[in-house]
This record gives structure tokens, sequence and C-alpha cells, in this order.
């Protein structure tokens, strides 16, 4: 069985996808997500001008094999762009081995270690009314698990609100509840840190006194703040009972999470924008974290984020895989499929792809009671309708950045 044809697939439904769809010589086809949100072009190229070459021929059954030969041919080794187009190998080959073997993915990796996952949606308001709004919109279709994400007073327009307006015209406006803006600059967004850390603990009191103590909630800090700043937030929330707070302060600096834990016993999810186990090595060994937060679509693929996680589960680390809408029905069938099979998962994140995506990556997953399901379909249970793909050519789109006051540019 062997790769016979490879296609690199750039659609724009609700928002941009990069896809590779390889075929085998006996007919055989599988997906790999390879969408970096703001950079898809990037991976466009490197999979068409580097990888696609590479792949004709060879035995599709050799998913290991090649996994290390894309990585360790190129000498020039991790980083995004060259761990998004592995990631969408190694899924399409996975997709092509279940497919072969005539059952889902997840039985390949093991069986399911339980009946579904976990997952958790996005609710945020400028306001407390509009949050709460919000979240009981998510409770109505089903979610248990609630990311509580916030206006604050005095700025205009930051990361995690969806009713955010920022710019002119259409480009302005977001879609898919994504940050990621069409247009030809990124939108400019404004930012203080001590308003943020004043008000957010006041938002989770009103969440609580108004949900109770039983609705699971999470929050993101998004990298926006320094470690001492972290570490306050982290104990201010405690009382309301967080899930985790994710990425707190950058990562890049593992004596910055040291700092952090030492004054907060809130749970840390970190990983959104690491992309291998390298990146991981001392925050999993010093137990510096709670949740691995990587896609697969982002760390290697499959192969790659399993051994990440098997590694954090020597350690009582779970799973808390990205899951927003620039993660396409292909990357987040491969980690529901991963999330179903390993031991250590903890939760995923989940937010519903818009009616155009759905149309263009048909999918059989479950959604029932809070919980995701993959599927019985054999291989990842997603196939790409061409003829819908076709509608959309890709439009440039950027993620905003922030300024402080001052005119800074800061971590967004």
């Amino acid at each position: 069985m062997f790769i016979d044809k490879a296609e690199v697939i750039v659609t724009s439904p609700d928002r941009n996808f990069v896809t590779l769809k390889l075929t085998t010589d006996d007919g055989l086809s599988g997906l790999g997500d390879a969408t970096l949100n703001g950079r898809e072009m990037a991976v466009v190229a490197y999979l068409k001008d580097h990888i696609v070459p590479l792949l004709m021929r060879r035995d599709a059954s050799c998913i290991n094999d090649t996994w290390q030969f894309l990585y360790r041919s190129a000498y020039w080794r991790r980083g995004p762009v060259t761990m998004a187009a592995i990631a969408a190998v190694d899924m399409a080959l996975w997709d092509i081995k279940a497919k072969a073997a005539g059952m889902p993915l997840y039985q390949l990796l093991g069986g399911a270690s339980r009946k579904g996952l976990l997952a958790y949606g996005h609710a945020s308001g400028k306001s407390i009314e509009e949050l709460f709004d919000s979240v009981r919109a998510h409770q109505q279709q089903g979610y248990k698990a609630i990311r509580i994400q916030t206006g604050v007073p005095g700025l205009a327009s930051i990361y995690g609100v969806a009713s955010n307006k920022t710019g002119a015209g259409n480009q302005g406006k977001r879609y898919d509840y994504e940050p990621a803006q069409r247009g030809a600059y990124p939108a400019e967004e404004d930012w203080d840190t001590r308003a943020y850390l004043r008000h957010v603990p006041t938002v989770f009191e009103a969440v609580r006194n108004e949900f109770g103590p039983e609705l699971v909630l999470l929050h993101d800090g998004h990298h926006r703040m320094t470690p001492i700043q972290a570490a306050q937030l982290g104990k201010s929330v405690e009382p309301y009972d967080l899930f985790w707070l994710e990425d707190c302060t950058p990562a890049e600096n593992p004596e910055a999470l040291r700092w952090v834990r030492r004054h907060t016993t809130t749970p840390l999810a970190i990983g959104e924008i690491f992309n291998s186990i390298w990146d991981y090595q001392t925050i999993i060994s010093e137990q510096l974290i709670d949740y691995v937060r990587s896609a697969v679509t982002h760390t290697g693929g499959i192969t790659h984020l399993k051994k990440i996680l098997d590694y954090a589960a020597q350690y009582q680390i779970k799973s808390g895989m990205h899951g927003p809408t620039d993660i396409s029905p292909v990357g987040m069938a491969a980690a529901m499929h991963l999330g179903l099979a390993i031991h250590n998962f903890g939760i995923q994140e989940y937010m519903a792809h818009g009616e155009k995506t759905n149309q263009v990556f048909e999918q059989s997953f479950r959604w029932e009671a809070g919980m995701l399901h993959p599927g019985e379909k054999p291989g990842l249970g997603v196939e790409l309708n061409h003829d819908e793909a076709g509608k959309y050519p890709y439009e440039q789109a950027y993620l905003p950045y922030n300024r402080l006051a001052d005119g800074t540019v800061h971590d967004w």
C-alpha cells in the first residue's frame, strides 16, 4: 500500500483551513489538518515544496518511519510550520491505516478508555449580563464545563470576548467566534494588566453566585502576565474552584512557572503554542503544570502528541487538547480519537464549527450531554467535500495584537 497521490487543499468556508489528502495505490485516502492560524500559506508552501515530493511511493503503513524521516531528514527541526506539516501527514496516514483495518482510529490506539470526552465551550461577554447570557446559552447546548472570558472596564476590545468588533467594515467582524480577522493587516487591541487583575476575580465571584458550585469553570490568561502577576491571579481565583488557569504567563521560561506554582494551588494548563515533547520536558518532569494544552494539528500529529501525553501520565498530568475553530474538523477528530483512547484524558476544548465548514468537512462525531465521541466510522470519521471546498478560496487573515496605553506592543 503506497502513497500514490498527495493534494494540499486550502479552503475558507467560515475561516481558512489547510488540509492534506493522501491517496494510496489501492484507492484508500486519508486527511490531515495543517492549519496554522494566520500563517496558513507558510505551511502550504512547506507541504507542496518540501514534503509532498518525499511522500510519493512511500509505504503508507510505515507511520513511525515516515514521521522520523520527515522530522530528522530536514535537519532544521521543530517549529510550528514544520510540525503542522508533519502532523498533517501523520493524521492522514493514521486515517488510511484505520480505514484499511475497517475500524475507527481509536480502536487502533488501544480502544476506548471512557464512554465520551468531557468538553468545554467558550462563554464571554463585554459585561456581566452578556456573560451570563452566554453561559446560559452554552448550558442549553449541553455544556457541563465552560470557559469564562470577559470584557474589562476601560478596555475597548480584548482577547476571548466573541462580541468584540475591531477594525472597520467586514474585516473587523469576528467569524466563527475566532479572533483571526480577514484583511491585509492585524487588528490592534488594547491591554491593561492591572485593570484585568482587579476585574477577573469579581467576575468569577459573580458567576459562582449565579450558577453555583457544580459548573466546571476555566479561564485563559493568554500569555499576558508576568510570573508574579500570574501568581497573583491564580491566588485571587482560588475561592472559585477553577478547573484550570490557562497560559497564565509565557511558558518558554520554565522558571516562570516555578514561581507561579509557589504561590497558588489553582491548576495550570500550558502548551497551546508548544509543538514538541522537548518544549514540555522540564515543565512535565518538575510537575509545573496540570494539563497539556497542545493540539494534534500543531504538535506533530497523533504519533508525537501521544508520546507527550504518555510522558505526562507518569506525573499524573492530563490532556486538555487545543480545540477552537482554527483546528479544522479533521484535527478535532484526531483529538477525539486520541482522547478517547489514552488513560490520562482531562478535558477537550470544543467550539462548534460554522455551517459552511460542516458542509466542506462531513463528520461522524457525536455531541451528547456535554461529551464528545468520534463515532464508529472507519478512520478519523471525516471526509472532504471537494465541490464545497472549492466554493471558498483562501482569504488573508491575521490574529490581532495588543498595545499598552503608552503604545508598547504587548503579548496578545
